[in-house]
C-alpha cells in the first residue's frame, strides 16, 4: 500500500524557469540570441522583467476584470519565455494570462479568475507555437505594430515602460 499522495506544487512553481525541460532552455537561448541580433542590443540601461511590467500594469489599473496589451521586446527582459497560459497572482487577485511573443511585442491577455491548473493548456499552446514556427504570431506582431494606437506608461523599478493597446479599454469594464 502506498502512503499518502504528495501534493503537487502550484502550477506557477511547476512552470518556473529552473524547472523547464532542457529542450525549452535551449530554445530560450536560441530565442534570446535571435532577438539580440534583431534588436541590435548592446550595453545599455537595465530593463525591467516582463513579469514586473505585467504586475505593475495590473496594480496601476487597480486590478481590472480584464486587460489586453503589448509591450516591446526591446523594453523588457523576457523572463516568462515558454509560458503561454498561466496563473498570475497580484495583491490577492489571480489572473489567467494568455501570453505570446509576437515580434516586436510580447502580447498579454489577462482575465481575473480563480486559479486553475493550466499546465496542459500551457504545453499545448507552446507546442502549437513551435509547430507553426511562430509565423502567425509574427504576423500578429506586425499587425499590432500598425494598429496599436493607444499607449500607457507603466512605472517599474527600472523606470517607465510604454505599453500598447489595440483599442481603448473602458475602466471597470467586465468584458
Amino acid at each position: 500500500m502506498r502512503g499518502p499522495a504528495r501534493p503537487r506544487p502550484p502550477a506557477q512553481a511547476r512552470l518556473c524557469p529552473a524547472r523547464r525541460p532542457r529542450g525549452m532552455r535551449a530554445l530560450r537561448r536560441l530565442h534570446e540570441a535571435v532577438l539580440a541580433l534583431l534588436l541590435w542590443r548592446g550595453p545599455g540601461p537595465a530593463r525591467p522583467a516582463a513579469s514586473e511590467v505585467l504586475s505593475q500594469h495590473l496594480r496601476q489599473r487597480r486590478l481590472p476584470h480584464w486587460t489586453s496589451f503589448c509591450v516591446k521586446y526591446s523594453a523588457v527582459r523576457n523572463d516568462q519565455f515558454g509560458l503561454s497560459h498561466f496563473n498570475w497572482p497580484v495583491d490577492g487577485a489571480n489572473y489567467l494570462v494568455l501570453r505570446t511573443g509576437c515580434f516586436p511585442f510580447i502580447k498579454y491577455h489577462c482575465s481575473r479568475a480563480a486559479p486553475q491548473d493550466l499546465a496542459l493548456q500551457n504545453a499545448a499552446f507552446t507546442a502549437l507555437k513551435v509547430l507553426n514556427a511562430g509565423i502567425p504570431t509574427l504576423l500578429y506582431g506586425i499587425g499590432s505594430w500598425f494598429f496599436a494606437s493607444v499607449t500607457e506608461t507603466v512605472q517599474t523599478s527600472h523606470g517607465p515602460v510604454t505599453i500598447y493597446f489595440l483599442n481603448k479599454e473602458d475602466e471597470g469594464a467586465m468584458y
